[in-house]
């Protein structure tokens, strides 16, 4: 792997964990791309950092729209030639009471285009990057919601639903990638954010911190694994 700067790319980056995780791997000395399906939230949140002397910059990608992935990457590639960190943290959580057999199919449609679908297909476009190096760190910040234990109890169907594929992709992808490439997903905890609301007992801070330790592993490090604060825990 090349000595230059790392690279880092966050879905979801303009606000809540997704925020914290690009501020705190820009804390490390990563250079960051913060990606952001709203053009004048994201240009905004990465102004702020590079103001604190972060290196950040600015993609707009909407993870529902493959065209926009695809040129995402694309511009990634031209820019940096390299990708060594990538984080699927977009998401939506849009039934959090509704019986699955019994709410608006359209809301299972719109959580898995997101939560399952938009994460493939980052993956899908991105890992060329990685494979060409021969290294990445892939990351999907999923949920303990999506454990298979979890199915046995009614409520949020559709979120449950799309971390559950969301958690088997990422199990797939590990036995299918060669070379320093790893992927592990993450279950953040109830945090404080537009998703979590306020009675959240976690900071976005803290549940980036429990993520991005992934982001540096070695090659010794986890694949294919499921996590919450660093402790594995079953699918």
């Amino acid at each position: 792997m090349s000595q230059d700067k790392r690279v880092a790319f966050v879905t979801g980056g303009n606000r809540g964990i997704g925020y914290e995780l690009v501020k705190q791997l820009a804390s490390k000395g990563f250079k960051v791309i913060l990606a952001s399906r709203d053009p004048k939230m994201g240009h905004e949140a990465a102004e702020k950092l590079k103001e604190s002397g972060l290196d950040v910059s600015f993609v707009m990608m909407d993870v529902d729209d493959q065209e926009s992935i695809r040129q995402a990457a694309i511009t990634v590639n031209e820019k940096y030639g390299r990708l060594d960190v990538l984080i699927n943290n977009a998401g939506v959580y849009l039934n959090e009471y509704e019986k699955l057999l019994t709410m608006d199919p359209s809301i299972l449609e719109k959580t898995m285009r997101t939560n399952f679908f938009g994460a493939y297909h980052v993956i899908h476009s991105f890992i060329p990057l990685m494979e060409k190096q021969g290294y990445g760190r892939i990351i999907n910040v999923s949920s303990e919601h999506g454990a298979m234990r979890d199915m046995s109890f009614q409520g949020a169907g559709a979120y449950k639903l799309s971390k559950l594929a969301l958690n088997g992709m990422t199990q797939l992808v590990a036995a299918e990638i060669k070379g320093d490439i790893k992927i592990n997903a993450v279950c953040p905890g109830w945090v404080s954010s537009d998703m979590g609301g306020p009675s959240a007992p976690r900071t976005p801070k803290q549940a980036a911190e429990s993520i991005l330790w992934l982001a540096t592993i070695g090659s010794e490090g986890p694949h294919g694994g499921f996590f919450r604060d660093g402790k594995r825990i079953d699918w």
